[in-house]
C-alpha cells in the first residue's frame, strides 16, 4: 500500500470520527421545570425565548432560559434551535445587555448542575444531550411541537 493510500485512508478514518462525535451530539434534550404548564415547544417559541424577544411560554407563564457554558451540545443548540453560532449569540446577548435591555443569561458549567437549576427554578428552561433516570422526575422534557 503506497503512503499516498495510507494518508487517504487515514484523512478519511478522521472525518468519519468527526461525523460520528457530530451526530452524537445532536441529539439535543429540551428540559424545563416540572411545574411549567406546557409540555410542548415551537422552534419560533424557542428561539424567541433564547434571543431575549420572549420572556414567556405560549401559554403566558414566565420562561427563565438557561445555557450551557460552550461545548458541543451548547453548539448544536445554538446553531439547530437558535440560527447563531456561540459567537453571534454572545455578541446578541452582549449588545441587549450593554443597551440595558436584558442581563446576560445564567450559563453553567456541566449538565448536572443546569439540570439542578432548571429543577429547583420556576419557568426555567434549557438543553443537555440526555436525561438520565435519576433527573427524569425533577425536570421535564419538552417535545418540539410541528
Amino acid at each position: 500500500m503506497t503512503t499516498t493510500c495510507k494518508l487517504f485512508k487515514f484523512i478519511l478514518f478522521l472525518g468519519a470520527v468527526a461525523a460520528s462525535s457530530t451526530a452524537a451530539a445532536q441529539d439535543v434534550v429540551i428540559v424545563a421545570n416540572k411545574d411549567v404548564p406546557v409540555s410542548q415547544i415551537t422552534n419560533a417559541d424557542l428561539r424567541n425565548i433564547f434571543t431575549g424577544t420572549r420572556s414567556r411560554f405560549s401559554d403566558g407563564s414566565r420562561a427563565v432560559p438557561v445555557l450551557l457554558k460552550g461545548g458541543p451540545v451548547h453548539e448544536v443548540f445554538l446553531r439547530k434551535h437558535v440560527g447563531d453560532t456561540p459567537d453571534e449569540f454572545r455578541m446578541r446577548w452582549r449588545k441587549a445587555v450593554f443597551t440595558g435591555q436584558a442581563s446576560m443569561l445564567r450559563e453553567f458549567n456541566s449538565e448536572v448542575m443546569l439540570l439542578q437549576f432548571i429543577a429547583s427554578t420556576p419557568g426555567a428552561i434549557g438543553y443537555v444531550s440526555h436525561v438520565g433516570e435519576g433527573d427524569a422526575g425533577s425536570v421535564k422534557v419538552l417535545s418540539m411541537a410541528p
